[in-house]
């Protein structure tokens, strides 16, 4: 069980990236049951999940740290690209225009032993003043179903259910979200 170890939020780290690669894999194991079948999340894990290493580049990826142990992670975009690691792109992510588009928040993910702390909402507000300074004035995303309540709480309202494909064969149910900043 966690301990009362202060959470700090700092910008992701090339250095990070193995350490964040299982915690991904480990939330989405942890948290995802219940709305997902075993099936599915083993899919999306090898499929979709995973790091986005553009973001770490932009500066635009953050890690919660518990002490010295990297406990949560998410961050967002001004990048077409909606969701998925490295290996799920098949696309240049090019840039999109603040004037026009909204930023992208992408790849939220908790360890299952400190879920429901506060660190979602930590993310997120870091998101999203960083989103603002860049001239961003809304914010979209596509969840996860275990996600949907914290962006629910956060303000974010549902735009349209997306099955997420996955090269197996096997569907990922999500959905469409956003707000304004």
């Amino acid at each position: 069980m966690p301990s009362t170890v202060p959470l700090t939020i700092r910008k992701a780290r090339p250095a990070d990236i193995p350490v964040m690669t299982a915690l991904i894999h480990e939330s989405v194991r942890g948290l995802s049951r219940g709305f997902y079948s075993d099936q599915q999340i083993e899919s999306a894990n090898r499929h979709v999940f995973g790091v986005d290493t553009m973001l770490v580049e932009d500066g635009t990826y953050f890690c919660v740290d518990a002490g010295s142990e990297i406990v949560g992670c998410g961050g967002w975009s001004m990048r077409q690209t909606h969701y998925g690691a490295d290996h799920a792109k098949h696309e240049a992510d090019t840039p999109i225009d603040p004037a026009t588009d909204p930023a992208r928040i992408r790849a939220f993910f908790v360890h299952p032993d400190w879920a429901r702390r506060g660190i979602g909402r930590m993310l997120l507000d870091a998101c999203v003043a960083a989103a603002r300074a860049a001239g961003f004035s809304r914010l979209m995303l596509v969840s996860t179903l275990p996600g949907e309540p914290l962006y629910r709480a956060y303000g974010f309202e549902p735009l349209e259910p997306v099955d997420v494909p996955l090269p197996d064969g096997v569907v990922l149910p999500c959905i469409r979200m956003g707000r304004a900043i």
